[in-house]
């Protein structure tokens, strides 16, 4: 399987000691869970595991199988690793020298090429779709005389969000059942089960050990960095060229287990991952972009702990999805869910998902609210935002354009008026319509309700309540969205009232949100200390939504002070530079980096709005905003190995901080190579 193959060569691995420990790969499931690294195999932060898997609530998401350290024995008694086995030093000075000559993902799945002396073996990761199970196989390419291999599982059973130095286990029990294996940690806790598969590699049970280990990331990030992993002995034979062995973990029963070879697995998820190219726009199956698409698909998922609402959606003849916001550790975000959707799904043709989608978060509006997020291992979400609603009209939109889905605006209309309504009478957390001007104001001590949402403890970093500028520009096309759809249904008596509200809201918005001095739009106004003209990108959502709320003679000067002063090759600064809170890095501890996050910090998920008002102002310009979107590139090399990170410094050279994997930066570039792919030219016959 090489159809969508991105290669880390020789030279970059040994280029220096952080190579192969900074560049991540990350394999998911389609439950939640996941299997990630260091390229190297040392896992430096809480969450790598090569089996992290997605429990019911109220475990959610544990780390089951933190890795396998890997030996290769030759015929001479040389032991060669094939990663690092993660002491309880620095993992850069564990004596691990390599023998990686390449590391590549096959279409999204991670594969490392060793070569020692005359011997060459290969190692590849792969999950079955929707299983809590990992598979580890190795291939011996090439080898002279048999070899002995020797994979010893470590363990470390923690929830994802605990501290390395907390695991759910204090004693641990491993039973036998042939050449099956299954490891107790505890009553509650799940069983690991495990087994060879391919060749005789019999299992040395030498008495069960703790081994301390030192999680690099976690230092750097402030956090507790040394920690225990236990492992209850090896599997260990010899291999002959030719000959493949495969690993296998997890927590689900040995039916599923047993249910297909290894080999079956890896050509399912092969056929699997070329049909989402497949069926993705054309301009996104082939290169970068195609990788990016199976990547959308890693964010994409059955909230395996919600089981109540997966009886209840299958019962209404429907099925519950949802969207990560973004590995290692988000759940699912309404407000990241919305912004994606476009992206993740209906460029890479994914309809139908994305009217479950729709519907799963229509079902949880309370109070005219969609959740903010939802916690790990919980049932019920938290509904502290005041756009994560306002951002479902939006992709509803987005939506019902490409699928003509009327059944679905049906049977959402009644609940997006009711979310109206809310709004007008005033909803939680001080959400709610200013009746003098028509524009939503939002905000409740101790509560951060936008996107710029950094909290440390008591301190909300950027607070933002009042009238936020965005806020208010999505407000005004959540109004027009449901006005033109009710008149669509026949109900134009009722829309009246809402196209009376936006009107007003338009005429407020332009008179309070113009900041004559400086040129550009005020980002809160009727704030705590008044109207703030901070610099922010939140201006670029007057242009760039469907319908804009700006009018069209300020459209230049806005679009041309965010080029400007917030346009990087990563996406936008969230500060422009020279402000009073710029912070250039986002680095140091929980305090340090919140204080960075939306204080100066890139967002590569900003340059889809960017990119959209540019083009309403430039419309002929669609290959300079490609190339906003080709900057992006090199950046696939980079932390998460073909995907996009969360965030990135506010200075050259633009350093991936944060998550990762983003769904929504990953979204807004896929949504964007789409809108600008050329043109056929009309004008040849």
């Amino acid at each position: 399987m090489a159809d969508f193959v991105r290669k880390i060569g020789r030279d970059v691995l040994r280029s220096s000691h952080d190579a192969a420990l900074t560049r991540e790969w990350l394999v998911a499931n389609g439950l939640g869970g996941y299997a990630s690294s260091s390229i190297s195999g040392a896992v430096t932060r809480r969450y790598h595991g090569l089996l992290v898997a997605a429990l019911p609530a109220p475990l959610g998401r544990v780390v089951m199988l933190s890795q396998v350290n890997d030996v290769l024995i030759q015929a001479d008694g040389t032991e060669c690793r094939l990663s690092s086995h993660n002491p309880d030093t620095d993992p850069r000075n564990d004596g691990w020298v390599g023998n990686l000559a390449e590391f590549r993902m096959e279409s999204g799945l991670p594969v490392w090429r060793f070569e020692i002396g005359d011997v060459v073996i290969e190692k590849q990761v792969v999950l079955p779709h929707r299983q809590n199970i990992v598979h580890v196989t190795y291939r011996i390419l090439k080898a002279p005389q048999p070899v002995r291999l020797r994979l010893r599982p470590v363990l470390a059973v923690r929830k994802l969000e605990a501290a390395v130095d907390q695991p759910l286990a204090r004693d641990y029990s491993i039973t036998a059942r042939g050449h099956e294996y299954e490891v107790q940690a505890g009553p509650g806790l799940p069983v690991l089960r495990m087994a060879i598969e391919g060749a005789e590699l019999p299992m040395t049970l030498d008495g069960g050990a703790r081994r301390d280990v030192f999680y690099q990331v976690e230092a750097d990030r402030g956090y507790e960095s040394r920690g225990s992993l236990w492992t209850p002995g090896y599997f260990s034979g010899h291999l002959s060229q030719g000959q493949t062995v495969t690993f296998v973990a997890a927590t689900e029963s040995w039916q599923r287990i047993w249910a297909l070879p290894p080999n079956d697995v890896l050509r399912f998820e092969a056929e699997r991952r070329r049909r989402l190219v497949h069926t993705a726009h054309p301009s996104l199956r082939t290169g970068a972009m195609a990788e990016l698409v199976l990547s959308a698909d890693s964010f994409i998922f059955v909230p395996a702990g919600r089981v109540a609402d997966q009886m209840r959606a299958r019962a209404e003849g429907d099925e519950v999805r949802t969207v990560i916001a973004g590995y290692h550790w988000f759940t699912d975000w309404g407000r990241d869910t919305m912004i994606s959707l476009e992206g993740l799904t209906l460029t890479t043709g994914r309809h139908v998902e994305a009217g479950w989608i729709l519907r799963t978060f229509a079902h949880y509006i309370r109070q005219g609210l969609i959740p903010n997020m939802f916690p790990d291992g919980k049932d019920e979400g938290l509904y502290h935002t005041a756009d994560a609603t306002l951002w479902f009209f939006h992709a509803l939109n987005r939506y019902l354009r490409a699928t003509g889905d009327r059944h679905t605006l049906q049977l959402l209309l009644p609940k997006l008026v009711g979310v109206i309504d809310h709004h007008r009478r005033g909803t939680r957390f001080g959400i709610g319509v200013d009746h003098d001007d028509g524009l939503l104001r939002q905000g409740q001590e101790g509560y951060q309700l936008t996107w710029m949402d950094a909290k440390v403890e008591d301190w909300v970093v950027t607070p933002r309540r009042g009238k936020a500028v965005e806020i208010n520009a999505l407000w005004y096309n959540a109004l027009r969205l449901t006005a033109s759809w009710l008149v669509e249904e026949g109900e134009a008596a009722a829309a009246r009232p809402l196209e009376e509200l936006a009107e007003q809201a338009r005429v407020s918005f332009n008179r309070r949100f113009w900041c004559e001095h400086a040129g550009y739009l005020y980002d809160v106004v009727d704030g705590e200390q008044g109207d703030d003209a901070a610099c922010r990108p939140n201006q670029i959502f007057a242009i760039s939504l469907d319908n804009p709320v700006l009018d069209r003679a300020r459209w230049e000067p806005v679009v041309e002070t965010v080029r400007t002063r917030l346009l990087t090759p990563v996406g936008l600064r969230s500060l422009a530079p020279g402000s009073r809170d710029y912070k250039p890095k986002y680095f140091g501890d929980l305090r340090a980096r919140d204080a960075a996050y939306h204080q100066g910090t890139v967002w590569g998920w900003l340059i889809g709005p960017y990119v959209d008002a540019w083009l309403k102002v430039h419309p002929e310009d669609r290959e300079g905003a490609r190339r906003l979107l080709e900057d992006f590139l090199p950046h696939l090399d980079e932390a998460g190995i073909g995907t996009i990170a969360e965030i990135f410094d506010a200075e050259p050279p633009f350093r991936p901080r944060g998550c990762i994997s983003q769904a929504w930066s990953v979204a807004e570039v896929l949504r964007c190579w789409a809108a600008t792919a050329p043109q056929p030219d009309v004008t040849k016959t």
